[in-house]
């Protein structure tokens, strides 16, 4: 018996709701897996953001313990220098008074010296810098100018301005000759004055 039109259209159906069924099946499979994968990448991002908010904190805790260090480049490299700068230069063979980050206020002016150094017929006052600017120059220059309103102690001695820092461009070098300031950089693994005529 041969199949009437109509048979073959339910058959026709009955296969188009299985291939449908099947896929609804895969479908909801894949939607299983995607919804697994991105519960397991939200996993992963939260772990990952976690890990970036330690590596923040440690990247911080190192770029400020960098920073410290920057900062007190001025005692782990150039004041041990200067008691050497004053015996070669000036003959200054034992300072009265030798100390860093030094503090003084009068009035309601405050003034901050990186390293003093006193002799008998001098005193050495060090600005130092990471990164020394022309204008560096002209501020150690007006500071030196007040000196003897906030050490009055050492008045007429000779005050000479020591600028230092790592690297120093030899113009800054003209510049701070010419304004009578000595001027400290790195030469041989140590500081070194790279203008001493300034100190004759």
């Amino acid at each position: 018996m041969t199949a009437t039109p109509l048979a073959k259209r339910i058959d026709s159906i009955e296969q188009i709701m299985e291939q449908l069924a099947r896929q609804s099946l895969q479908t909801q499979r894949d939607l299983g897996a995607l919804a697994r994968e991105m519960s397991d990448f939200k996993d992963e991002m939260r772990v990952f953001k976690d890990e970036m908010s330690v590596f923040k904190e440690d990247m911080g805790k190192k770029w400020g313990e960098l920073a410290r260090k920057m900062g007190t480049l001025v005692e782990d490299i150039v004041a041990p220098n200067l008691p050497e700068v004053a015996r070669e230069l000036f003959g200054c063979a034992a300072p009265e008074h030798f100390a860093v980050r030094v503090k003084r206020r009068i009035g309601g002016r405050m003034r901050e010296d990186d390293v003093l150094l006193v002799c008998p017929e001098l005193v050495l006052v060090n600005e130092t810098k990471s990164t020394l600017s022309p204008e560096d120059v002209g501020e150690l220059v007006g500071n030196l100018a007040a000196f003897q309103d906030f050490y009055p102690e050492y008045a007429g001695r000779r005050v000479v301005g020591v600028l230092a820092s790592l690297y120093v461009d030899e113009s800054l070098v003209r510049a701070a000759t010419k304004r009578g300031l000595l001027v400290m950089g790195m030469a041989a693994g140590t500081m070194r004055v790279l203008n001493p005529e300034v100190a004759a």
